[in-house]
This record gives structure tokens, C-alpha cells and sequence, in this order.
């Protein structure tokens, strides 16, 4: 890292995002929020110059297109925030010898595997979102030694628009609700990634940056769980604040069909983070309970 690293600035993108409110709250004066219109993958003008302007000590890209459905019919645009843009940056911060941690998906698998997917397993997307997240992978490493790429999965938190949030609102206006039952993996909490990112960094200024450092990580929660398996475990918590809990119903997949389709089973193996860099996340239960009372107490 740069002779300033110890301490040094945190350059995130995606400044509104989860995971750039996560690293603020979590990483102090240190982290640097930079979003749209200084910083906008459509502008890739802007990519190197707010690199040179902020001169940080890393990089964390947090931006990128995450909408999966509407990247169906939008796929330029999804190419250029998951693809073009993250390798322009990657590129800049090369060219400033600063390290990029860039966040990527399991959506880059095809959720046929049966069993948690390690780094190393064949990446087959099924969708545009997925395609585009996986060839901004392969760009980012093509233009950085010096890059680390965190494979996370359904991320939600207390802030943004996220599936916890959007069932606990739900479960207030309806009695009756449906969830897909059949879709198995991570779930992961963005407060969560954000503590192990900034705890791979810490580890990053201790030892120096090392060539084994680079390459592919998958970061989630442990444990693993259905979108309705996760749905049931935030409108319980909701039920001890006073919340009505609604009659759930797990259907399948095919009984909610959308536009992009998602990943059966799309679990990953978080070992190689672990033994790198002896970083592991909690298990996504208790974290649920806590980003549920803080949704509900915020109103």
C-alpha cells in the first residue's frame, strides 16, 4: 500500500449504497464516500480523476448495477457499472499503485452445483447482471496486481432498499404472505461485510500488501437459509416489537416468475478468506435480529 496506508484514507464508491453507509459508520474519517456526479461509471471521465483527486491509500468499488431484472433490458447500461467502469477503475488504481478491493455476486453461478461453491468452481451466470459482474471480475484482475474481489450474496441492512426491509413493511400491510422457498443461500449483512473488509485491511497494513493477497474471495454470512427461511426469521423478530405476524407461504420458483432467473442454490464457501487472511463473518441469524430492531426503531 502506499507509505501512508496505516490509517490511510478508504475510498469507497457507490456512496449511497449499503455497503459505502456500512464502511462510514463502521471505518470513521477514514472512509471517503464518493458517488454520483463526481464519481458515475456512465462518466468514465470521472473514474481516474476522483481517484487523483482524493489520493486514497485503497479503493473499495461499491458501486455497480444491481437492479437484475431491469439489467435484462438494459444491458449496456449494466455492462458499463459491472464491466467497463469497475476495470477504468482498476486500471487508475494501478497506475497509483493503490490496492482495490471491488465487490462482486454469486449470481456468477448457475446454482446447479448442489453444494457451496468455492473460488475455484466453473462460473457459468445465468443472467445479465450476472454476466456483466462476471466479466468486470476478469477486468478488474486484467488491470490490477494488486486487486481483491469479495463474491457476497443477498445483502441487505437498516438503510437502502433491501429484502429484509421489504418484508418487514410487507408483513405490516398484508396477513398473508408469499416467499420463494426454493432458492437456497447466504444471507449477508452489509454492516457485517463492511467489518470484515475493513478487518482484511487492517491485516493489509500489518503485513504489507503481498502478491497472494490478490485474487477472488467469497465473503457472506455463515449459515444459509431460502428467501423464506429468511423472511420468517425477520417478521418473528418483528412479532417482539409488536408487529402482526403474517400467515407465510413458501412457493416456488416457478410461482413468481421475474425476468432474470435466479440461482437455485447459490451458497458459497467462505474457507479461502478465512485461511488467508483469518477473516470470517457471523452467522446471518443473529444479525437479522439486530438489523430488524434497528429498522423498527427507526420507524
Amino acid at each position: 500500500m502506499n507509505e501512508d496506508a496505516t490509517g490511510g484514507r478508504i475510498l469507497v464508491t457507490g456512496g449511497n449504497g449499503q455497503l459505502a453507509v456500512s464502511l462510514a459508520a463502521a471505518g470513521g474519517s477514514r472512509v471517503v464516500k464518493i458517488g454520483r456526479p463526481e464519481f458515475d461509471f456512465d462518466r468514465p471521465e470521472t473514474i481516474a480523476a476522483a481517484v487523483a483527486r482524493h489520493k486514497p491509500a485503497v479503493v473499495v468499488n461499491a458501486a455497480a448495477w444491481t437492479a437484475v431484472d431491469a439489467a435484462e433490458n438494459e444491458v449496456e447500461a449494466a455492462r458499463r457499472a459491472n464491466e467497463t467502469g469497475p476495470g477504468l477503475l482498476a486500471a487508475a488504481c494501478a497506475a497509483q499503485d493503490i490496492p482495490l478491493i471491488h465487490i462482486s455476486t454469486d449470481y456468477v453461478f448457475s446454482g446447479d452445483k448442489g453444494a457451496p461453491y468455492v473460488e475455484t468452481d466453473p462460473i457459468s451466470p445465468q443472467t445479465v447482471y450476472g454476466a456483466t459482474k462476471a466479466a468486470g471480475e476478469k477486468a478488474v484482475l486484467a488491470a490490477s496486481p494488486k486487486a481483491i474481489i469479495l463474491r457476497t450474496a443477498w445483502v441487505y441492512s437498516a438503510h437502502g432498499k433491501n429484502f429484509v426491509k421489504t418484508m418487514i413493511a410487507a408483513g405490516a400491510k398484508n396477513p398473508k404472505l408469499r416467499v420463494v422457498g426454493d432458492q437456497h443461500g447466504n444471507p449477508t449483512s452489509s454492516d457485517d461485510l463492511a467489518d470484515a473488509i475493513l478487518a482484511i485491511l487492517a491485516r493489509i497494513e500489518q503485513t504489507g500488501w503481498q502478491p497472494e493477497y490478490a485474487g477472488i474471495y467469497h465473503a457472506t454470512a455463515q449459515g444459509e437459509t431460502t428467501w423464506y427461511g429468511l423472511a420468517v426469521a425477520a417478521l418473528q423478530e418483528a412479532v417482539r416489537h409488536g408487529r402482526p405476524m403474517p400467515q407465510m407461504e413458501a412457493i416456488r420458483t416457478e410461482d413468481w416468475p421475474t425476468p432474470a432467473k435466479r440461482p437455485k442454490d447459490s451458497r458459497l464457501d467462505c474457507g479461502k478468506m478465512k485461511q488467508v487472511f483469518d477473516v470470517q463473518l457471523p452467522h446471518w441469524q443473529p444479525t437479522v435480529v439486530r438489523t430488524v430492531d434497528k429498522i423498527i426503531s427507526a420507524g
